[in-house]
């Protein structure tokens, strides 16, 4: 459709001897007092006017945008292209293979279901780290990689020639949001338009929540569900409301010691505490200049973990440096430079935007922090990490106590794994007695002997570090971290220490530019003579795919239930996430990834207690071997060159033999395979007319689950491995699948029959309504109380739905504030609507699980301000029926629905009615579009035919 133009905002931009056309946002009244992220959307709404979707009236209402406001106006974002994660890339293109079929039954063109914005796949999230600590773990992970995944590999190599404007990076190349802002990112997009060449600034939606990485190139992007970004594929503008914009002012410079990962843990930790959810944030001031490229990609790769949208630095010098770092042409990084200066989108660090919120860090304040033991904003100051394990420990130890005070000395609770003991040997237990209330968990258990295969022996107890993993795009991408880590590895082998004998090493880089600097710089071998060894290129640890831990070390933990521990580098360390044996997660800098290696335990205070005994007799304390920033920039200087980007992206979408030789079906219409286990035809269309069905209140419906606060969708979407026992493995057993070859629930998010039985299965759930049938006990894991059997007995989520489907049973789910937080997990959504489930009803929602919700045709409601399902009274066994949502067919969205929940046979006695107006979490007219249809991919369908 042709721009309409009304501000006459079409012109010409000349870059040496190329002409561009351009939409200057200079003729919008307003502009200049806009942030630059909005200055981004007034210039996507310019171009994209077409007097339906977008309106006069929406630019000009972005125009006089009033930061103080509350948002309340919507505006349709057209990104310029989506980007793609394998995992959650898979189902897209299921989805549209699926649509091309629907599409036909429809009477519409097949041909018609292709990409209409540029779709861009890496495959990252496949490699599993089952080998690792050996010259040929990357070889034999990638090969086994490719035994696990041929089937939805074979469908994307399909999907790559049977879509128009679909590029695929294959396996064993890089992490998406690094090879994003290495490479795919173009800042400035030129583009060929109806035979005119047009230039426009870079944004982008992604189907992973870290797409804010390439915020820190100045592209305007962020995290939406698969569903999202299938429709934006299609065509299909992003609606959102104009945001609130929160500055953030940086200054000061970072002090020796310290690293982007501490900033970024800082900056986390504050914004999380302001309160970010829903807005942008966007880095200014005189600071600005000082942060590094990498650097400002760390900050915003973290604003999924912050809770904001998006978190952006403005286009500068340091952009530019960058782009012509990473291996683009003189004409791209020119046409950068000119374009950002013509419409104003150039960093002036003396102009002050206008904000709605403002923020403000010394850089030089910052201090060395770790995150954890479960949440990314839980940060801890280095300096207190040991004592504050002491506390966080009793959370997790598993053996109770009556008693009021825990004397962890005599119960053995600490230290967690003894350095360098032998059984028998351990070192004299000087923890002062901490104080529990009574009944509080603690261990009470002896310390386990163990013995390595090489009859090597040593001390395994509570906090143990049993996994330390250099891993995620958040930092994998930093040259400064990655290069001190291996000064960090060089040091201690030069002193004489060695990584402890339980710890898994491992090591992800996040692109092959990584290796090469590493090779040349001679880090390589530093790293690995501490066991890090790299176990493929791919997001691994960050999201799960650990591979087992060393076998007697499994052995240990599950026979005495101990809580070990996971240092990794990465930026998400939810319960149940990085490795089934681990309790708790820290987040930390890659090199103080190493010094946890070698401490061994969380139980350690790197300023007083001594790492070892260096090879000349004395202690070495960990300042004796953490690098000076000289130290790291001389490497920095040395080793990395813009040939080694130049050379590694050359090929990038080529693949090795094994990519290049899988057999690729060349129809339009993907011919499914019945037996397969990986790719299924989704059931999103079937029956499915071109006539709407009205919406209806809901009635009769039964609760599922009763939740607390912070579930995240790593608790309701499947994630990691599949485990024995449980529906999807029985599934698997089933369709002939032996035990060994069950691989991760991400690589089967293609079979919608895998990913139903494991949503809401998550190992760390705590759906309270099973304690009334285990002696007040939360059990965790994916269960719940099935009352279409008499009494309502415990039973897992997947089976109860199937029984209340069959008798025609609505779901609902109650939960808590910051529900569905965490990444942009689309089978979080699809997951919970296959299920059955019609309404979730929560204190708060995090904003792309909600909106998700909506796009699956799953109402999302909140209870009244400061109520909670438990402080109405509700407990899961009642009745519960959902009226007002009628209005939506007469093109209404109610601001409230009444919610009634009565009492059932299996109801506590005396349990009177409950009644209560819940609010109508349907933000948009667009969303009120997407849930009239039944969802957002049945709108688009219906739009396309």
């Amino acid at each position: 459709m042709s721009t309409v133009n009304s501000f006459g905002a079409k012109s010409t931009l000349t870059v040496g001897s190329t002409d561009y056309e351009i939409f200057r946002i200079d003729t919008v009244p307003g502009f200049e007092k806009l942030p630059f992220s909005l200055k981004v959307l007034l210039e996507n709404l310019l171009r994209t006017e077409d007097g339906a979707n977008v309106t006069k009236a929406q630019i000009e209402a972005l125009g006089s945008w009033d930061a103080a406001a509350e948002p309340n106006t919507e505006i349709q974002f057209t990104p310029a292209r989506v980007v793609m994660q394998d995992f959650t890339g898979v189902p897209c293109i299921v989805d549209l293979a699926t649509m091309r079929e629907a599409v036909t039954a429809l009477g519409g063109d097949a041909n018609k279901i292709n990409p209409l914005s540029p779709a861009e796949m890496v495959i990252d999230h496949s490699v599993i780290a089952d080998l690792f600590g050996s010259e040929n773990a990357l070889e034999r992970n990638v090969e086994i990689e490719y035994e696990r995944n041929g089937e939805r590999y074979q469908f994307l190599r399909w999907g790559q020639t049977a879509f128009s404007d679909f590029k695929v990076v294959p396996p064993g190349t890089g992490i998406v949001h690094q090879v994003n802002i290495e490479h795919l990112a173009k800042v400035i997009y030129d583009r060929d338009v109806d035979g005119v060449l047009r230039a426009y600034p870079d944004t982008c939606v992604g189907t992973d929540s870290h797409t804010t990485m390439v915020n820190g190139l100045g592209v305007l992007g962020w995290g939406v569900g698969g569903i999202e970004a299938e429709a934006a594929m299609l065509g299909q503008p992003v609606s959102m409301l104009i945001p609130r914009v929160v500055g953030f002012k940086l200054s000061g410079e970072i002090p020796a010691g310290v690293t982007a990962t501490d900033v970024v843990l800082t900056i986390t930790d504050l914004l999380r505490k302001h309160g970010v959810v829903g807005k942008f944030v966007e880095f200014y001031g005189e600071g600005v200049a000082s942060v590094p490229l990498a650097n400002r990609a760390t900050i915003g790769n973290m604003s999924p973990e912050f809770g904001s949208t998006a978190a952006i630095f403005p286009i500068d010098d340091v952009t530019l440096d960058y782009l012509r770092l990473t291996g683009r042409s003189d004409e791209a990084v020119a046409l950068v430079e000119a374009y950002a200066k013509t419409q104003k989108l150039w960093h002036d660090a003396s102009q002050e935007p206008v904000f709605s919120e403002y923020l403000e860090l010394d850089l030089g304040t910052v201090v060395p922090s770790i995150a954890g033991p479960k949440r990314p904003q839980d940060r801890i100051l280095l300096s207190e990490a040991k004592s504050q394990f002491e506390q966080d420990i009793l959370s997790y130890a598993s053996a109770s106590t009556s008693d009021d005070v825990v004397d962890l000395e005599s119960k053995h609770s600490f230290p967690a794994s003894d350095p360098g003991a032998v059984p028998g040997e351990e070192e004299p237990r000087t923890t002062r007695p901490v104080h529990i209330n009574s009944g509080a968990p603690a261990n009470a258990s002896t310390p386990v002997p163990v013995t390595t295969p090489s009859g090597e022996q040593y001390i395994l107890d509570n906090g143990a570090v049993t996994l330390a993993a250099i891993t995620s795009c958040t930092n994998t991408s930093n040259p400064s971290v990655m290069i001190a880590a291996g000064l960090v590895a060089r040091k201690a082998l030069q002193k004489g220490l060695k990584q402890k004998p339980w710890v898994k090493t491992t090591l992800g880089p996040g692109s092959k530019v990584v290796t090469d600097y590493y090779e040349k710089s001679g880090l390589d071998k530093d790293l690995e003579g501490l066991g890090f060894y790299t176990v493929g290129y791919g997001c691994t640890i960050c999201i799960g795919n650990s591979g087992p831990l060393i076998e007697e070390v499994s052995e240990a933990i599950n026979s005495h239930d101990l809580a070990v521990t996971a240092v990794l580098s990465g930026n998400r360390n939810f319960e149940g996430r990085i490795s089934p044996d681990v309790k708790m997660n820290y987040l930390a800098s890659p090199p103080l990834v190493i010094a946890y290696a070698l401490a061994g335990s969380m139980h350690f205070d790197f300023e007083n207690d001594a790492l070892g005994t260096g090879t000349d007799g004395n202690d070495v304390f960990l300042k004796d071997i953490w690098p000076t920033p000289d130290e790291v920039q001389e490497i920095v200087d040395s080793s990395i060159s813009r040939e080694q980007f130049i050379k590694q992206y050359a090929t990038v979408f080529d693949g090795d033999e094994r990519w290049r030789s899988l057999p690729t079906p060349e129809d339009a219409i993907f011919q499914w395979d019945e037996d397969s286990t990986y790719v299924r035809k989704a059931p999103y269309f079937d029956g499915m007319t071109m006539e709407l069905t009205p919406v209806a209140d809901i009635s009769g419906a039964r609760v599922m689950a009763t939740l607390g606060d912070s579930v995240t969708t790593d608790h309701i979407s499947p994630a990691g491995n599949i485990k024995p026992g449980t529906p999807a493995a029985q599934y698997l057993t089933e369709h002939g699948v032996d035990r060994k070859d069950f691989n991760s629930f991400g690589s089967r998010r293609g079979n919608h029959e895998v990913m139903i039985r494991g949503t809401f299965a998550n190992i760390r759930l705590k759906n309270a309504m099973v304690a009334a049938v285990n002696d007040g006990q939360v059990v965790e894991g994916g269960y719940t109380r099935d009352f279409t059997q008499p009494g309502g007995p415990q039973s897992y989520i997947y089976d109860a739905s199937m029984n209340y489907q069959e008798q025609g049973t609505p779901l609902v789910i109650f939960g808590g504030k910051e529900y569905g937080s965490g990444s942009s997990r689309d089978w979080a959504a699809k997951g919970t609507s296959l299920l059955g489930v019609k309404a979730v009803i929560t204190e708060s929602f995090e904003r792309i699980h909600r909106s998700n919700l909506i796009g699956m045709g799953v109402v999302p409601l909140q209870f009244p301000a400061g109520e909670s399902w438990e402080s109405l009274g509700l407990d899961g066994t009642e009745i519960v029926s959902i009226t007002g949502l009628e209005e939506l067919n007469e093109g209404v969205t109610p601001k409230t629905v009444k919610v009634t929940a009565t009492p059932s046979e299996q109801s506590p006695e005396g349990k009177q009615v409950v009644e209560f107006d819940a609010v109508v979490r349907i933000d948009t007219p667009g969303e009120a579009d997407y849930y009239r249809n039944g969802g957002i991919l049945q709108y688009v369908l219906r739009s396309l035919v």
